[in-house]
């Protein structure tokens, strides 16, 4: 029973905002921000829980697909919405990436770390496995990374960004749909839903996952504006605001379900969430804002980043090579975990322009100095590219 009072919990979390929304009332800023961000989190978890249950009724490859374009909503739509709005209100062109890069250093910072350290409480091993299984994601990862510092020496994000990230996030669709079926243990709210007879599971779960997507996709807008309102009226930055409240937002159901994979001795299945949470961001994510921006403003001109911009896309490209680095031979360790977290919070306690720039230099200096030490890191790379390229038999079997 306790169990199943999480599912109106979630959806009377989403009616104020739905209320405000549809009434057209005006309450402050502060009050719309908090409703709507309720909203957004609540349906998040809405959302996880009917995308796992929805693994057991339809096919594997399209299970794959629809969870990896879905698990990342909540940042998508609000992504999309100020991409998009940017070609006719100037202000929204510094916040573009706001809550891209704040979504993306904030799943890393906070979640991969959390993860590393519930584990080593648990079960008092200092390394968490990732899993041969992963080995796809981290080559996707490697790419990703590796031509996201080419977004920050051209300084701007192209529509050729779109198509290079797509075909990455593309590469990794596949690899997934190649791989050996394995039947999924759900836990909590998903795991009573999965219990249910399948007509009654399948309507329970078609209900939540419209119910979440509809209220994600409404509460997109007005939870940018409340954020931006707040900002101005409180005197706070709304850069800042749009860049770690909203992901906060949408990114706590994702890191409370790896969090309870690991309390229930899964924790090579949580950190393997977060690893595929995170390709899913640093390619569709950031593929889908040029594509917004060009839509919108009717031209081919790539969606301009002024200094600030190119500072936090280039620290969040390098936060994301140190990650990477730590994760070469599909794992991490307690001490690496520890590193990302107290770098993370530093970073953030102090949000200055040239601290950021400074803390991507030392994420830089931190990863060269892993792999001149460690150089067996680097002879992991050949086997994890070769995870997501064709096989000689397929390359047959296609001809």
């Amino acid at each position: 029973m306790k169990q199943w009072l999480w599912i109106p919990i979630a959806i009377g979390a989403t009616v104020p905002g739905l209320v405000i929304w549809s009434s057209g009332s005006h309450p402050t800023d502060v009050v719309a921000a908090v409703l709507f961000g309720l909203a957004i989190i609540g349906s998040a978890f809405l959302l996880s829980w009917s995308l796992e249950v929805a693994e057991m009724d339809i096919p594997r490859a399209l299970a794959i697909s629809v969870l990896a374009v879905v698990a990342v909503l909540p940042e998508y739509a609000i992504d999309v919405y100020l991409a998009w709005s940017a070609a006719y209100i100037p202000e929204n062109v510094p916040l573009a990436t706001a809550n891209m890069t704040g979504a993306n250093r904030l799943l890393i910072g906070i979640g991969w770390s959390l993860v590393v350290l519930l584990y080593w409480v648990k079960t008092r091993k200092r390394t968490l496995s990732i899993g041969a299984g992963s080995s796809p994601a981290l080559a996707v990862l490697t790419f990703a990374t590796a031509y996201a510092f080419t977004i920050v020496i051209r300084g701007e994000l192209h529509l050729a960004d779109t198509f290079a990230l797509g075909a990455l996030f593309c590469a990794y669709i596949w690899t997934n749909f190649k791989a050996e079926l394995v039947e999924t243990e759900l836990v909590g709210p998903s795991a009573l839903i999965g219990a249910l007879p399948t007509a009654k599971r399948r309507t329970v779960v078609i209900v939540l996952f419209v119910i979440a997507a509809g209220t994600i996709l409404l509460m997109a807008e007005p939870f940018v504006e409340s954020l931006k309102g707040t900002g101005e009226s409180l005197g706070l930055s709304e850069f800042l605001l749009i860049q770690w409240i909203a992901p906060l937002a949408s990114e706590a159901p994702e890191m409370l379900l790896a969090a309870i994979f690991v309390l229930k001795g899964r924790g090579e299945d949580g950190i393997a969430i977060l690893v595929s949470s995170k390709v899913n961001q640093w390619t569709l994510l950031v593929a889908t804002l040029p594509a917004a921006y060009n839509l919108s403003a009717g031209s081919l001109e790539g969606l301009p980043m002024d200094s600030r911009q190119v500072t936090e896309v280039f620290l969040t490209a390098a936060q994301s090579l140190f990650a990477v680095v730590l994760i070469l031979r599909s794992s991490i360790s307690v001490r690496g975990g520890i590193a990302l977290f107290v770098l993370f919070a530093v970073q953030l306690a102090i949000p200055l322009n040239e601290v950021r720039l400074a803390f991507a230099v030392l994420y830089l200096v931190l990863s060269a100095g892993i792999l001149i030490v460690d150089r067996g890191r680097l002879a992991v790379l050949p086997g994890l590219f070769r995870s997501v390229l064709p096989t000689e038999s397929e390359e047959k079997a296609e001809t």
